[in-house]
């Protein structure tokens, strides 16, 4: 299978939810295990000066960027204990790539698995936390940051040969 689209109506029927309304987690045991990937991205808006500071090596903390790379990562591999009704999924690789963008910067994680369900709050989780991150080492100099635009890009399955 390619590329499904993303964004679009919800659903009539909520797989998290039983007959009577209460809380769930999917049963996934009857579908096979597929090779699956997603992609999620979000955005960073920093103050100028604040970029200018990550840049030259000024924060205090250290380095934002690949602390937040490394905590993405780590969030990936975590998202099933944050996340109650996740199931814990076998990761077989974590991308997490920080681009400058005017105004700020772009997070993007490429998450990927061969499980019987997806990786896209696997990736959200990823890209959240690195912005949390960069966050949190940027906020003793700019107070004007925001996360914005957090969303799946893509989502990947196929079929794994025997």
């Amino acid at each position: 299978m390619g590329k499904r689209p993303t964004g679009g109506q919800a659903t009539a029927v909520l797989s998290h939810l039983d007959a009577d309304g209460r809380v769930k987690m999917v049963d996934i045991s009857g579908k096979p295990a597929t090779a699956r990937e997603a992609v999620a991205r979000g955005f960073v808006r920093l103050s100028p000066a604040t970029i200018r500071l990550i840049r030259s090596g000024g924060i205090a903390k250290g380095d934002p960027l690949q602390t937040a790379r490394l905590a993405g990562i780590m969030a990936a591999k975590k998202t099933a204990d944050l996340v109650p009704l996740c199931h814990p999924l076998p990761l077989s690789h974590v991308e997490v790539e920080i681009r400058p963008l005017r105004g700020g910067y772009e997070i993007e994680a490429r998450v990927q698995t061969i499980a019987r369900t997806g990786v896209e709050m696997e990736a959200l989780t990823a890209v959240s936390v690195a912005a949390l991150t960069i966050y949190d080492m940027c906020k003793a100099v700019d107070r004007t940051m925001r996360i914005t635009d957090v969303r799946l890009v893509s989502k990947t399955k196929r079929r794994v040969r025997a």
